[in-house]
């Protein structure tokens, strides 16, 4: 009967949803990367994979459940470390609030830093 809340819900919803992928949309060019490749499921991965300097066998990880889980957790930190956040900031970045954190990191002052090459 209360088809208000629904639709009110629905919008907050996908004002998220936008809020989530402006942020990311700006963080992949900020890294060097196509922005609309934050809006192709599996691509957005792979670009994540590649600005955080993870390599490609990597996107195996997310196809495995609960290693996903860890595996995105990993490379949200690493992002966050490669703007100059901590690994912390990184864990909320994913986990706590990725509508906040993603456009703070995209249209914020934060600079990209390529990860180190390992030896």
């Amino acid at each position: 009967m209360n088809q208000g809340g629904s639709v009110i819900g629905w919008i907050i919803y996908l004002a998220i949803i936008v809020l989530i992928i402006a942020g990311m949309w700006k963080v992949f060019e900020k890294a060097g990367k196509p922005g609309w490749a934050a809006i192709i499921p599996i691509y957005n991965l792979i670009i994540l994979l590649e600005i955080v300097g993870k390599p490609l066998w990597w996107i195996v990880l997310f196809l495995i459940p609960f290693v996903n889980i860890v595996a995105i957790i990993l490379v949200s930190m690493e992002v966050a470390v490669c703007f100059g956040k901590s690994k912390g900031w990184g864990f909320g970045l994913l986990v706590i609030l990725p509508f906040v954190g993603y456009p703070m990191l995209g249209f914020g002052q934060d600079k990209y830093t390529a990860p180190a090459k390992s030896a």
